[in-house]
């Protein structure tokens, strides 16, 4: 690993070893390779989805196709309809323009209504004969408030007469034009933008006399060797616990310079993602089956597999065989039970896969999930995921070792381990905190 050199990070070529003076190793390739127990997150996203970017800011944009959601609720009752009558309904769904789920006990106005749609409203079917302004149209209706709404003209279709009740569901079904007819209205989702940050990660291998460096020592004999592959392993693990754990902000005002900070997906989970909750002692098939069905919902953007990086606690819990126990529970006497496996997954780490009816978890031991997280796992799509070293203009901030970074007039070595790197969470509802008590 220490024979990878270049001048400038970018390109690789072979056959130098790290004791040439000022030279500039590109790592990005390898350090993930150190270890990969230790760091499997930094692990998935070295190996399966990685992404450069060519601005510290990057900022990218997230696609939720409103043609999955295209269902609502109905606003205010309407009363008895016949065949051929027509009403006007005000109409109001549970996500905005960006297809984001609304908070808790707020709506938003459909966008998606234009006359001649077919609608299904409580198992009947009605025509939208027009889309009439209601407040939901203005430029404040995605801010979530109760009063939203899109007021419909509707005729029903249906020869029995009925009755369409407040709080009732419905979806979009189609629609149905008559010979010779006009073009229709259109319209269009928005795509939402979001922002990341790469981090400047730095560790130092302090400075070596020339006199340490030519001494040798016990146990080691060269002790500045010792040192620089623990620096290597320290550096890579500040890299895993800040893709966990970081919270995302820029200082661009920074007295020093600019000062950036990457999002970790735990507290960008916890924060925009799903969360559920379990427990060890009563937690059972039934109840994860529940979570599932939510969690792994296709109009949300779902790849249909997840990364869960789990505490060595959950995990256990996860296989323990005793009566009661959630293996018992999963893999016992029914056959309709979901489908675990104990597995050698591809980079070297030992895997738990628990197929669902809805998808595939992939359970992996996370050891920095240990005291106050060691009740938690998370689920992680990784097609919704990017690790994003910074590179442009020929030149790549991917991990790299500068060798000789003392001043020229120094009798030593010091040597520095540089990342600038961030991490890209893209469609957080794909993406869950598993919680247990």
């Amino acid at each position: 690993m220490a024979n990878s050199y270049s001048v400038s990070t970018g390109a690789a070529p072979q056959g130098v070893s790290v004791n040439d003076s000022r030279r500039i190793y590109n790592f990005g390739e390898r350090v993930a390779e150190l270890a990969p127990q230790q760091s499997p997150f930094f692990v998935y996203l070295s190996k399966i989805a990685k992404v450069a970017t060519d601005d510290p800011v990057f900022k990218f944009l997230e696609q939720r196709h409103q043609w999955q959601r295209r269902n609502f609720t109905i606003k205010v009752a309407s009363g008895v309809l016949a065949k051929d009558a027509t009403v006007t309904i005000k109409m109001v769904c549970s996500y905005d323009k960006y297809g984001v789920e609304t908070a808790s006990g707020k709506t938003a106005a459909p966008q998606f209504f234009i006359a001649g749609q077919v609608l299904r409203i409580g198992g009947k079917a009605f025509k939208v004969t027009s889309v009439t302004a209601g407040d939901g149209l203005s430029s404040t209706y995605a801010s979530g408030t109760a009063s939203t709404y899109t007021s419909l003209n509707l005729t029903a279709l249906e020869a029995v007469a009925v009755t369409i009740a407040s709080g009732t569901g419905g979806q979009v079904i189609g629609s149905a034009w008559g010979e010779a007819s006009t073009d229709p209205d259109g319209w269009k989702d928005e795509l939402y933008s979001r922002e990341g940050y790469a981090q400047i990660f730095k560790t130092a291998i302090q400075l070596f006399s020339g006199t340490a460096l030519a001494t040798r020592y016990r146990g080691r004999p060269d002790e500045y060797k010792r040192v620089w592959s623990d620096k290597l392993m320290e550096h890579k693990m500040d890299i895993e616990h800040a893709m966990l754990f970081g919270v995302g902000s820029a200082d661009e005002a920074a007295a020093a310079g600019p000062t950036r900070y990457s999002w970790g997906i735990a507290p960008y989970t916890e924060a925009y993602g799903k969360n559920y909750a379990f427990t060890y002692a009563s937690s059972t098939y039934d109840t994860f089956i529940d979570a599932m069905e939510n969690f792994f919902a296709p109009e949300t953007g779902n790849s249909g597999d997840k990364l869960v990086l789990t505490s060595r606690k959950v995990l256990a819990w996860l296989n323990k065989l005793g009566s009661g126990s959630f293996m018992n529970n999963t893999i016992g006497t029914s056959q309709y039970k979901l489908d675990v496996q104990n597995i050698q997954g591809s980079f070297g780490h030992n895997v738990t896969k628990v197929n669902t009816l809805f998808g595939n978890l992939h359970f992996v031991a996370e050891p920095l999930l240990r005291g106050e997280d060691e009740d938690i796992a998370i689920a992680v799509d990784m097609a919704n995921v990017k690790y994003r070293p910074l590179a442009g203009n020929g030149v790549s901030r991917d991990t790299h070792i500068i060798t000789n970074v003392q001043n020229n007039n120094v009798d030593g070595r010091k040597d520095m381990i540089l990342t600038e790197a961030g991490l890209e969470i893209s469609l957080p509802e794909t993406h869950a905190i598993l919680k247990w008590s």
